[in-house]
């Protein structure tokens, strides 16, 4: 992301702002996936926490916490 970074810098400072905003946009991107990595991160924790409350058939107060 560091390069990504001073491409944009370098493109605002030569006024090549079409080039800035694809950058831009990039870096969007990059962001939306780190957001969907962290979602399907928390999903697997919830799905775990789920099987094992449907095989133990109890709940304890930290799965509760956990979820």
């Amino acid at each position: 992301m560091t390069q990504e970074l001073i491409d944009l810098r370098n493109s605002i400072l030569e006024q090549r702002y079409s080039d800035a905003l694809a950058i831009v946009d990039e870096l969007e991107g990059m962001s939306k996936k780190a957001i969907l990595r962290q979602i399907k991160s928390f999903l697997k924790v919830l799905l775990i926490h789920l099987i094992k409350n449907q095989i133990e058939k109890r709940l304890t107060n930290s799965w509760v916490a956990s979820i």
